[in-house]
């Protein structure tokens, strides 16, 4: 062994790489995005802005019809197919169901979206006489219900707080907002940060693991609270990254 073998080790051990960028994203500009729930408001307004992006957008619904008439309105080149068509043509699935139809909508789609990244943005939540409040599944949150519901997919979490009528207004050139993602993978949430970046003036910031999405899905009572007080259609920003 020569005096240079281990030169800049210290320890004879292999110098480590340089930490990955975590904004060094991959291309996804490529990938077909189906939308679960796409003729409700959330996701149709996700449909519209990620297809008026550039990319290839389908839309589920329980009736394929009714997925068709939506897809036409939005245009865009936006298709329309019942929820299993929906979500085997798809790269990427976004759950935009209403909370009460989750847990049924994905029991049914287990073969479907077997392999598939399935990004969960349903808020569980309840309203009574002083307004929205959070609830509680059982498994934790949405995300983890659809985690459970879904293991050989690579379940995720995001776009929870983004505002139906500014993604739908026409006029608006940018959404002004960050989207927290989380998953188990980072890989994954790569992805969806990715996807959200699309959007001109949404970024997508990593937020943490599954575990973490009972806060997140739960701060959307709170932005109810303050469009309502306000009058505006409040998202949300992460400062100094």
């Amino acid at each position: 062994m020569t005096s240079t073998d281990n030169a800049g080790t210290g320890s004879g051990t292999a110098p480590k790489a340089p930490a990955k960028d975590p904004w060094d994203l991959p291309d996804v500009s490529g990938l077909v995005v189906g939308v679960l729930g796409g003729t409700g408001d959330q996701g149709r307004g996700l449909a519209y802005r990620l297809a008026r992006a550039g990319q290839k957008v389908i839309i589920g619904s329980r009736v394929a019809e009714r997925a068709e008439r939506a897809a036409a309105e939005l245009g865009l080149g936006i298709e329309g197919a019942d929820n299993a068509e929906c979500a085997r043509r798809s790269d990427v699935v976004i759950v935009a169901v209403p909370w009460e139809g989750h847990a049924k909508t994905l029991e049914a789609l287990q073969k479907e979206l077997a392999g598939k990244l399935v990004v969960d943005c349903v808020n569980p939540l309840g309203f009574d006489k002083k307004g929205a409040y959070a609830l509680k599944p059982e498994e934790g949150s949405a995300a983890e219900q659809a985690a459970a519901l879904l293991p050989d997919s690579r379940v995720t979490a995001a776009f929870h707080h983004l505002s139906a009528v500014l993604l739908q207004d026409e006029s608006i050139e940018e959404i002004d907002t960050d989207v927290m993602v989380l998953g188990e993978s980072r890989a994954d949430t790569d992805i969806v940060q990715a996807l959200a970046g699309r959007v001109p003036g949404m970024r997508g910031v990593f937020a943490g693991r599954l575990r973490g999405a009972h806060q997140v899905e739960s701060l959307v009572a709170n932005l109810i609270s303050v469009n309502r007080r306000y009058k505006a259609h409040a998202g949300l920003r992460v400062t100094d990254v």
